[in-house]
């Protein structure tokens, strides 16, 4: 019996650690994402521009992370992630590949825009995603 009960307490202290340690990593995804919110590249902010308060019809957020990811933009309703590529998306193209398969695999569709696209052509991209969200 005092072996049970043993056991039982140190399968209860490692479910409150992993708890513990899961809790922090959120906190500091949070963390970070209210930081990309106040630190977006002018690509990103001109496309808030155009997305935010709900000017194609959905809402979307900025900086929503989900499944452990930040993307740059969210809309729950249409089930789409929208990210704006700058040059350090070359260096991490594996890391993308892995994040997208995840997010696909919870129903997310994922339109990728280079930030020079978004600057040179906002309104071909703005109606790419109205396209998408109708």
């Amino acid at each position: 019996f005092k072996i049970n009960l043993f056991s039982d307490f140190c399968y209860q202290m490692k479910l409150i650690l992993i708890k513990q340690v899961y809790v922090k990593k959120i906190k500091a995804k949070l963390e970070r994402a209210r930081e990309l919110r106040h630190d977006m590249t002018p690509a990103e902010k001109i496309l808030w521009h155009e997305l935010r308060g709900n000017k194609l019809g959905v809402h979307f957020r900025r900086q929503q992370v989900i499944a452990g990811f930040i993307v740059d933009f969210y809309c729950h309703k249409a089930a789409l992630v929208i990210e704006v590529d700058g040059d350090i998306h070359d260096l991490q193209q594996e890391e993308d590949a892995r994040r997208e398969k995840v997010l696909r695999e919870m129903g997310l569709r994922i339109v990728r825009f280079g930030n020079e696209e978004v600057m040179r052509d906002l309104s071909a991209v703005v109606g790419n995603v109205r396209g998408l969200v109708a």
